[in-house]
């Protein structure tokens, strides 16, 4: 006991237990710190990765609605086409026939003024063939005759 290597040893261990003591409460509060800096990061992480989840699920919504909405403006739209296109088709229609009804009407008016033209001038051939049998003396039982015979076939000359 008197060796001083022995007490060199003892104060060695002596000291190597302080510093044990000392550096593994060090080391302690050194891994404890960390343990609870990355259980922290690791809530953090967690929390971000539910709000990530929250804002893609609502941009699905968003898509599926948008896409809803979109379905729905193309279907109203072929709708309204194919309500024009059958507006168009009955609009034409109905200009086509009026077209024709005034084709119909203009014809009537040009076959009615024709023969309006052709009493006309029949008469006047009358009274033309009148007037040339009563300058020209004939009696008046033939010029009669012949009025009354004009006369009857004006129908003939109308039609």
């Amino acid at each position: 006991m008197n060796a001083p290597e022995f007490w060199v040893a003892i104060a060695f261990v002596i000291f190597v237990a302080l510093v044990w003591k000392k550096a593994s409460a060090a080391i302690g509060t050194a891994l404890d710190g960390r343990a609870e800096r990355i259980r922290s990061e690791l809530d953090e992480a967690e929390r971000l990765h539910k709000d990530a989840q929250a804002l893609l699920n609502g941009y699905q919504s968003r898509l599926a609605d948008a896409k809803k909405e979109a379905e729905a403006v193309l279907a109203h739209a072929r709708e309204e086409a194919a309500r024009l296109q059958a507006q168009a088709g009955s609009d034409l229609e109905a200009s086509l026939k009026r077209r024709e009804a005034q084709a119909m009407d203009r014809i009537a008016q040009a076959e009615a003024a024709a023969l309006a033209e052709v009493r006309n001038l029949t008469v006047d051939v009358a009274i033309g063939a009148s007037q040339r049998v009563l300058a020209g003396g004939l009696p008046a039982a033939q010029a009669d005759k012949l009025i009354e015979q004009s006369i009857g076939e004006l129908p003939k000359h109308l039609h």
